[in-house]
């Protein structure tokens, strides 16, 4: 089994926790709706080894390759989201610099985070549990507290990433009720 520690982003459990609130809304003819696996995770790409695309010559399960592309342009939706990328302050001003290490660290502990939510049996998520994770006292890489209406422009966000995706309405749905059950949890004021 592989252990992902947790670098203490908010982001990470905030994005975890808002992924696929919202279905696309819109059928397309390219998109058929997939069948549904035993899990989760199953129907997102389940085991499956493929080509990872950004690690030549390594190869990584379907569903943690989707699940990370969904995350992956979900961050770069927020960090142009001025509604709330103000809650990002210290991710963004790494980036800026040119240092890439917490988004690749975001975005792994992320993609863990939502693969083991989905079902995968191959990926552990140890980090910080949710209040912790959305408590700039617990989490100083956590720029304030989230308001319900920062929880909906995350959703708002986290549907463009799920769509830049073409991430399947009834997959989405699937995850959105487990999602919805942490509002109370990071939504803190």
């Amino acid at each position: 089994m592989k252990k992902f520690t947790f670098l203490p982003l908010a982001l990470i459990l905030a994005l975890s926790s808002i992924i696929f609130i919202e279905s696309c809304g819109k059928k397309s003819s390219n998109n058929p709706t997939p069948v549904v696996g035993a899990t989760l995770y199953d129907s997102l790409g389940g085991t499956k080894l493929v080509a990872d695309p950004t690690h030549s010559g390594a190869m990584i399960e379907k569903g943690r390759l989707g699940i990370r592309n969904v995350i992956d342009s979900t961050i770069f939706v927020i960090a142009a989201d001025t509604r709330i990328n103000g809650h990002f302050t210290v991710l963004l001003s790494e980036v800026t610099k040119g240092d890439l290490s917490g988004f690749t660290d975001l975005s792994e502990n992320l993609t863990t985070f939502v693969s083991g939510a989905t079902g995968a049996k191959d990926y552990i998520y140890i980090g910080l549990n949710m209040h912790d994770a959305h408590d700039p006292a617990v989490n100083p890489r956590m720029n304030g507290k989230a308001t319900s209406a920062d929880f909906d422009a995350f959703v708002d966000d986290l549907v463009k990433g799920a769509n830049k995706n073409k991430l399947p309405s009834n997959l989405i749905n699937s995850v959105g009720k487990i999602v919805e059950s942490l509002r109370s949890t990071v939504v803190q004021m």
